[in-house]
């Protein structure tokens, strides 16, 4: 996995001389920040999953898919709403996760100068090739800084041909989901449901036109082939 490129009245008092209630507070603000991301947190600490209910015995049935060449795609006990990212598409036009819904998606970000994301695009392109449609797709988004004319030469060299092309040159995507704990460095991959909630995420690259990913994919797609 590689890291991305640097851019440009009653009040007790707390150790440090400042009102608890003040803590109380930011603390608050904090938690209200995490949630408007994933959604409010229970009393145990976990996230509640507004709207992901249903989608919990889909993430209990590929759990058990997560092995092999996808062994590190870490399941969600309880899946939970999918950030509300925003890119572009190859006409420009701005798009979210949103536009998703009703279909599965496997959403990767990728840069040129990330080796690892490199090496995994031919395997994204296969496996939206063979698997994508009406019901699924891969939306692998680029982070390049520098604009579409990089990336796109770089595909068209390795004749990715099946993938749509998306982009965010701004990195917001990935600062948004590093915000969320989701990502650490390039490539990461979260895997939603047609709910539009996230079943699971990956740190790092996979080999995504294996039998293992497949078989994962199929399940997330049909939820009564598993």
């Amino acid at each position: 996995m590689t890291e991305p490129e640097q851019k440009p009245a009653g009040q007790g008092r707390s150790l440090l001389g400042r009102p608890v209630t003040w803590l109380v507070i930011v603390a608050a603000i904090a938690g209200v920040g995490a949630a408007a991301i994933y959604g409010m947190g229970d009393r145990d600490g976990n996230v509640a999953a507004a709207g992901c209910d249903g989608s919990a015995a889909l993430a209990r049935a590929v759990n058990p898919l997560a092995t092999g060449e996808v062994a590190a795609l870490i399941v969600h006990d309880q899946p939970m709403p999918a950030p509300a990212l925003t890119f572009t598409d190859d006409d420009g036009a701005e798009r979210t996760l949103a536009d998703w819904k009703g279909k599965a998606v496997l959403l990767n970000l990728w840069a040129t100068w990330c080796a690892p994301c490199r090496h995994e695009m031919p395997a994204l392109d296969n496996l939206q090739a063979e698997l994508g449609g009406d019901s699924f797709e891969v939306v692998a988004v680029n982070i390049d800084t520098g604009g579409d004319e990089k990336p796109k030469k770089f595909l068209d060299e390795i004749k990715v041909d099946d993938l749509g092309f998306y982009a965010d040159h701004t990195s917001g995507v990935f600062r948004e989901l590093k915000k969320a704990g989701r990502a650490f460095g390039l490539p990461t991959t979260l895997v939603i449901d047609a709910q539009g909630c996230e079943i699971g995420h990956m740190a790092g690259p996979a080999e995504w036109d294996s039998n293992d990913a497949k078989a994962l994919i199929e399940v997330l797609i049909d939820p009564n082939s598993a």
